[in-house]
């Protein structure tokens, strides 16, 4: 069973390409994790005949629900291109992503294990809808992937894009996902949560610090601290740098809805200009968030946070709090232990994706996150932390999920700015009070999932809703 406990703070926090963590990262994992169960099939394969010898191997992707509505909008084609030819999200450069799919459209092939593959992006990624062999999809971001010998079909796997860039794989004669990794096994952490009101609990009987309660779990699963540090440190870079680039960067955004990039003249006019006195005299929150979005649209290094759509939350929260209280390196990777708590709470009781629950999965959760972080960074209590969490997750309740064209770039840019403003705000609240407060957080999450159920599918990341239609 999936345990908050034993969500990483790696987990939640991962370095990834945009512009959509469910849409791309999610894909591209799993079409690297498809070619490397493949090497056995090529390895091995003993021919039986001169024409089963001279068979080609052809690979085959389909592509169902939100994934095919707006999988071409999302680039989920030239990110499983990426996968396929042995690309991983972290580690590849983004010119060398998006070669990908030109490249095989050009050549129509590729070399793995000393065979030559068939693979015509065009013709061999099939978008196909919202039904799997006449019937529902396991999931609403759900990938097929086929390995052929001529006709004969050698390996079939199903595989989900659950969100933050998780990738589950499906088994179709048990029906069931299938867990992989620590959270298919029993580890026995030192202080064990599974709810916000647990969390609270094993803070408050420790008397550790929220973030000390994480590392001590974290070390029980194999991660030492400085390890975890290390990570974390990597990815503030990431934050940071992606930033810097979105404010200095100018022209239009990639996809065809011709968005021009605005936080570089938005910065400069704060910094010369200065702010409207309602406005709090100060913009940092919101166009900082808009550039690492702007960033992520146009298929940049991101880190999802907890997904790409809602990537620039935390790096606005985190730059404007580090500016404006000095805060240590050490303080905002607390910071970031700390956020990932509520992000874990979020994926067991609810969901972090914008194609189950709506957008209320992504800004909210990052909302959530980022004011709890923020909290904590201020010397914040275990209960002002999940007030402020909670006041993020309430007031985004019932938020769809419905970009234009399927890009990540109207709505999700400027909700990402006004995210950022809703976090700082929730974090003042509960700092200034004792925190403590009428709704829970788990309660909060509960009605989060269950809005997420009732919310009608064209506002669940389909474009075929909402302000997806103009």
């Amino acid at each position: 069973m999936l345990r908050a406990d034993l969500i990483s703070p790696l987990d939640m926090f991962k370095i990834g390409i945009g512009p959509s963590s469910s849409h791309t990262v999610g894909p591209m994992v799993a079409a690297y994790e498809f070619r490397n169960s493949i090497k056995s099939d090529l390895e091995n394969r003993t021919e039986d005949s001169a024409d089963s010898a001279s068979a080609p191997w052809h690979i085959v992707v389909e592509l169902y629900g939100s994934l095919s509505a707006t999988g071409k909008g999302h680039a989920t084609d030239g990110a499983i291109c990426a996968g396929l030819l042995g690309m991983k999200p972290k580690d590849a450069p983004p010119d060398e992503v998006w070669q990908a799919k030109p490249d095989l459209e050009k050549s129509s092939e590729f070399q793995f294990e000393n065979k030559t593959i068939k693979f015509q992006p065009n013709d061999d990624i099939k978008f196909l809808g919202w039904l799997m062999d006449n019937g529902p999809m396991p999931h609403p971001n759900t990938m097929r992937f086929f390995l052929y010998k001529g006709d004969e079909v050698i390996r079939q796997e199903i595989w989900l894009s659950v969100g933050g860039g998780f990738v589950e794989q499906f088994d179709p004669v048990l029906g069931q996902r299938i867990s992989t990794g620590k959270w298919g096994t029993d580890i026995d952490v030192p202080y064990p949560y599974n709810t916000a009101h647990e969390f609270i609990e094993q803070c408050e009987r420790s008397q550790l610090k929220a973030w000390d309660v994480v590392i001590a779990n974290q070390v029980a699963c194999g991660l030492t601290e400085s390890e975890l540090r290390d990570r974390l440190r990597e990815i503030l870079d990431v934050m940071e740098n992606c930033i810097n680039s979105g404010i200095q960067a100018e022209g239009i955004l990639p996809g065809g809805l011709n968005v021009r990039r605005r936080a570089k003249a938005l910065h400069e006019k704060m910094t010369t200009k200065g702010t409207p006195a309602w406005a709090g005299n100060d913009l940092r929150p919101s166009v900082y968030a808009m550039a690492v979005n702007e960033e992520n649209a146009a298929g940049g290094k991101v880190v999802t946070a907890p997904t790409n759509g809602s990537s620039g939350l935390i790096p606005a929260v985190w730059r404007t709090l580090q500016e404006s209280h000095n805060l240590t390196r050490e303080t905002l990777e607390n910071g970031l232990i700390v956020a990932s708590v509520i992000g874990a709470l979020v994926k067991v009781h609810a969901s972090i994706s914008g194609a189950e629950v709506g957008c209320q999965g992504e800004v909210g959760t990052s909302c959530a996150m980022a004011a709890a972080g923020a909290v904590a960074m201020l010397g914040g209590t275990v209960l002002q932390l999940e007030q402020a969490a909670e006041i993020g997750i309430e007031h985004h309740l019932g938020m769809t999920c419905d970009p234009i064209m399927g890009l990540v770039q109207v709505p999700c840019i400027e909700r990402n700015a006004m995210g950022a403003v809703k976090a700082l705000n929730a974090a003042a609240l509960s700092l200034a009070g004792d925190g403590n407060h009428l709704i829970s957080l788990d309660k909060a999450l509960s009605v989060m999932k269950q809005t997420g159920l009732d919310m009608n599918e064209k506002y669940k990341e389909t474009s075929t809703g909402g302000l997806a239609l103009g």
